[in-house]
């Protein structure tokens, strides 16, 4: 079989390792020189599993978690077969080899660790992630023996949480699942994910899994009633957190928020302080609007070659054609529709569903136009204001404030134009205010008088 050597700037070496859909590889950025780690998916095989929907909520949730203590991802890129994740090259291992090789770890070692994990999945859970799958395994060291959360392939996203604010797929490693997940009753994400903490935490104390049976009935039987006991080198403090973060109970189970308060988890504690360089997104008002605000879009470094979208079915230019346009420096352009936008909101792993159909009762709504992105934007402000709205702009965003009063309030709807190709934009508008019945009434006026301004729209979504 042929071995891959290069995809766009990066230059395949050898496999870290293998994976049921792919295998991750340690590759060089050209440009740059540095080390990166590419996993790479078989597409075929993805859809074939039925995996699509687990790939794409693996990219957004990557896309939405910037911690320093989660594993980074730079890009998506794809073709016709392969799905490319480039992520953060670390250097140091598993969690899992350092207690294999060393046994237990000393107290003041572990809590470091566990900081960074409770730091971590606090953050993800401030964003509506889950990671569901918290373990020695995907828990991996830098070069500076920092903590790094790995393999966000079973983390649920908000959209899976139901109406009673409770998930419901049961999945996990056995030794690490908590006892409500074992149950198929429903569970709380966090404090699921914050029993599998307590267990690694355990398990860099002890050196052993606090749950461990070759039977897996006798396993969740242990899980279930909490059967385990500290060892006698726990402290004081440390074995009285553990117990009550391993409450069977999951509404007596002390919350993260307590665990930061806890008087043992705060010894050397040094909050990490970083910036959280999210996508900015239409939503948000008050960074949209701020004349304070850097420089405005889709702030994540991903990129997809003009080939990549040649594979997956959109229409291009040639460079030259872009590198020409990019040569005026003092107009700022759209935000580019990039690889994660264009995996996480397709129907499939192809363009084909991208943009099909549209849904009553939806806080947001995509439609592609053919012509110029200050055409489209000239457009829909003119298009506004006679429906009763206040406009405001900045280059190619928009917020439209109703000045009537609804059933929640004024309704406000940001939206912001993105570019696919030179010839096709695809423009995004959401609900930031207001009652959701009330936004599809406005989309269907406000659709109807885009089309009497003569603007070409293209497939909707």
């Amino acid at each position: 079989m042929k071995q891959l050597n290069r995809v766009g700037k990066y230059e395949f070496g050898s496999v870290l390792g293998r994976g049921s859909f792919g295998k991750v590889y340690l590759a060089r950025d050209v440009e740059t020189g540095e080390k990166r780690a590419i996993k790479v998916l078989n597409k075929d095989r993805v859809v074939k599993e039925k995996m699509t929907d687990q790939i794409k909520r693996e990219i957004s949730i990557m896309k939405l978690v910037r911690h320093p203590n989660v594993v980074h991802l730079f890009e998506v890129m794809a073709s016709k077969t392969k799905i490319y994740f480039v992520m953060e090259y670390v250097t140091g291992g598993e969690l899992l080899t350092k207690v294999s090789k060393q046994g237990k770890l000393r107290e003041d070692e572990a809590r470091k660790y566990f900081q960074q994990l409770i730091s971590a999945v606090d953050y993800c859970h401030s964003k509506g992630v889950y990671h569901r799958d918290l373990k020695l395994e995907n828990l991996l060291l830098d070069e500076d023996c920092n903590l790094k959360i790995s393999d966000f392939g079973l983390s649920a996203s908000p959209q899976q949480i139901r109406e009673d604010g409770l998930l419901y797929t049961t999945c996990g490693t056995p030794n690490y699942v908590a006892p409500e997940v074992i149950d198929d009753r429903g569970y709380d994400g966090a404090k699921a994910d914050l029993w599998s903490c307590g267990v690694v935490l355990f398990v860099l104390m002890a050196g052993y899994l606090p749950f461990d049976e070759p039977s897996l009935s006798n396993l969740y039987n242990k899980i279930c009633k909490a059967d385990f006991t500290c060892p006698y080198w726990f402290s004081s403090e440390a074995r009285m957190l553990i117990n009550r973060i391993l409450e069977p109970d999951p509404e007596k189970r002390i919350s993260i928020s307590h665990v930061l308060e806890c008087s043992w988890f705060k010894k050397g504690y040094k909050p990490v302080r970083f910036e959280d360089q999210k996508a900015v997104v239409s939503s948000e008002t008050d960074l949209l609007f701020s004349n304070s605000s850097k420089e405005k879009g889709i702030s994540m470094k991903i990129k997809l070659d003009f080939e990549c979208f040649e594979d997956l079915g959109l229409n291009h230019t040639r460079r030259d054609d872009i590198a020409s346009e990019q040569k005026e420096p003092k107009k700022r352009k759209p935000s580019v529709l990039n690889a994660f936008d264009i995996i996480s909101l397709s129907e499939g792993l192809n363009l084909s569903g991208l943009f099909e159909k549209e849904q009553g009762g939806k806080r947001e709504m995509r439609f592609a136009l053919r012509c110029s992105a200050s055409e489209i934007m000239e457009k829909m402000e003119e298009s506004a204001k006679p429906l009763g709205f206040n406009v405001k702009r900045l280059d190619y965003m928009m917020q439209l404030e109703g000045c009537d009063m609804g059933q929640r309030g004024l309704l406000s709807i940001c939206t912001e134009v993105f570019e696919v190709s030179p010839s096709l934009f695809v423009v995004e508008m959401k609900k930031a205010r207001g009652d959701t019945l009330e936004f599809d009434k406005f989309y269907e006026s406000y659709s109807t008088a885009l089309r009497a301004r003569s603007l070409e729209f293209g497939v909707q979504k």
